[in-house]
């Protein structure tokens, strides 16, 4: 997978002179703050990617979702909502799934959104190269789609794939083939122009390490948005954040567990969720070959401990014990949960490790810390390196070359467990582990081949079963996601709380 990250190269004096900027009632782009008709996120860092082909990570996700729309959404239920998309029909043989678009889709340039921009999006994205093909192809083939009139796609699986409409609809948004037509390489970050989209907004500005500007998208095909102007406002440090919340420089950003009470004290509301997330402590396997090691370095820990410590009840977090949150349906407990053991931990002894960390989360800063403690007790030596989240992953690509043996990290990747292959199968895109078992690939293709629920269940508890003795990642916890929001802005159950995006649709907003 070929990937490119930004430098993020502000520091917390950077942060709070970013903020100071907005003080006063003036943003970082010399409007009102508080003015009607605006509001400021804080987000905790520089989008990954803006180029919705390959984008994955958090910010650059939620970036993606207020300028672009994919076909539908999977909810966390599993259940399919429509957006550019009018209808979905999947064929009786399980070997297609027709397509056909609402009418009258604009681009933000105005230009019509056709079905061949949809084939031009999906076949681009197809492209292993390009970095995020994975939950496309099946067994070892791409799924094809062919525009057959201006609103309609047929999309061509090349077997039958139970996983099929969901991985078509997850996080695939539709770019324009008029106005990227001619590039050949998608792999990079950034599209050029940087942003023409079909969502509720258009990005009208982006300063990085600083903020990203909005304006309401007057071509969206959906309702006019609520608040016209939204701003991204980049704060990597928690103490930043919850000032600039209290005295209203900033009307939204996530909040940790020990910070609620004083934030509701200012007159904040806060709104707890769940994203269905797996954080974890994630090996690299490349360079802990052994699987005695790696087991015995997991058998050192007390994920109670890591848990109360970075969240302070239970109340904010479920212990996690497999590839799969444990609100997923397809979880099962019915795997090694490496309760802690000192004595198995013994095979460990004497091994050094450099555990990477994102330096500027205060739940990983916790945590890392205490890994350092517990495996130090088993006789492990841990140095820490706290950095800038997305440098981990571009690190841990290097493999045996990298200077990282275990990160701390964390995904969401949906219901359907077979969404969690492109971490975890041989030479997946996300398989940042550089984990390999040919038994764990044949589940995942057995998994996604099985049309029958039970049955299919039965895979993925097996499948469950082998990452987990081979000692992969220690799965730590499914917690909850915390959105402190100023009272004056409303509307934030309708604009709806989601896993990734926080808000399905920040224009659903509303001022009070």
């Amino acid at each position: 997978m070929t990937k490119k990250s930004f430098a993020v190269t502000a520091l917390i004096t950077a942060a709070a002179l970013a903020l100071t900027a907005c003080s006063a009632g003036t943003d970082s782009t010399g409007g009102d703050s508080a003015a009607t008709g605006s509001i400021t996120y804080v987000i905790g860092g520089d989008p990954t990617s803006l180029n919705p082909i390959n984008v994955g990570d958090r910010w650059g996700l939620s970036t993606t979702n207020l300028v672009y729309s994919p076909l539908a959404r999977v909810e966390g239920d599993g259940t399919i909502v429509n957006e550019l998309a009018e209808s979905i029909e999947p064929a009786d043989d399980g070997l297609s799934v027709t397509v056909t678009l609402k009418e009258g889709l604009l681009w933000s340039d105005g230009e019509p959104l056709t079905a061949d921009d949809v084939v031009f999006t999906y076949t681009n994205k197809a492209v292993r190269e390009n970095g995020a093909a994975d939950l496309l192809w099946v067994a070892g083939e791409p799924i094809t789609a062919e525009a057959t009139d201006e609103r309609t796609v047929v999309f061509t699986l090349p077997s039958i794939s139970a996983a099929a409409l969901s991985n078509i609809a997850t996080e695939t948004y539709i770019i324009p083939e008029h106005v990227y037509g001619d590039v050949s390489d998608f792999s990079g970050s950034e599209l050029d122009p940087i942003a023409v989209g079909s969502g509720p907004y258009t990005l009208t500005a982006y300063e990085r390490g600083q903020y990203l500007t909005f304006e309401a998208n007057e071509n969206y095909y959906g309702d006019a948005p609520n608040i016209p102007n939204v701003t991204l406002q980049i704060v990597p440090n928690a103490d930043t954040v919850k000032t600039a919340l209290q005295t209203g420089e900033a009307d939204a950003s996530f909040a940790t567990p020990d910070q609620i009470d004083e934030l509701s004290g200012a007159g904040l509301d806060i709104y707890p969720y769940s994203e269905g997330r797996v954080a974890y402590l994630g090996l690299n396997l490349a360079k802990l070959t052994d699987p005695a090691v790696r087991q015995a370095l997991f058998f050192a820990l007390d994920r109670d401990e890591l848990n109360d410590a970075a969240y302070l009840s239970d109340e904010y977090y479920e212990n996690a014990y497999t590839i799969l949150p444990p609100s997923n349906a397809f979880a099962t407990e019915d795997v090694e949960k490496y309760e802690q053991d000192l004595d198995a931990a013994s095979a460990a002894e004497g091994t050094k490790i450099t555990l990477a960390y994102a330096g500027s989360d205060p739940a990983q800063t916790t945590q890392a810390t205490l890994i350092q403690q517990q495996l130090k007790a088993a006789g492990v030596t841990v140095e820490l390196a706290g950095v800038e989240a997305a440098s981990i992953y571009t690190e841990f690509e290097k493999g045996a070359d990298s200077k990282y043996d275990a990160f701390l990290g964390g995904y969401i990747m949906g219901a359907d467990p077979d969404a969690y292959s492109a971490l975890f199968r041989t030479d997946a895109s996300s398989n940042f582990f550089h984990y390999s078992n040919p038994a764990t690939d044949a589940l995942f293709d057995a998994g996604v081949a099985e049309l029958d629920a039970e049955a299919r269940g039965a895979i993925y508890d097996d499948l469950q079963a082998q990452i987990a003795e081979d000692a992969v990642i220690y799965p730590i916890t499914d917690n909850l996601k915390i959105l402190a929001v100023n009272s004056r802005i409303g509307g934030v159950e309708e604009a709806g709380l989601v896993p990734i995006y926080t808000l399905e649709n920040f224009g659903l907003l509303t001022e009070k």
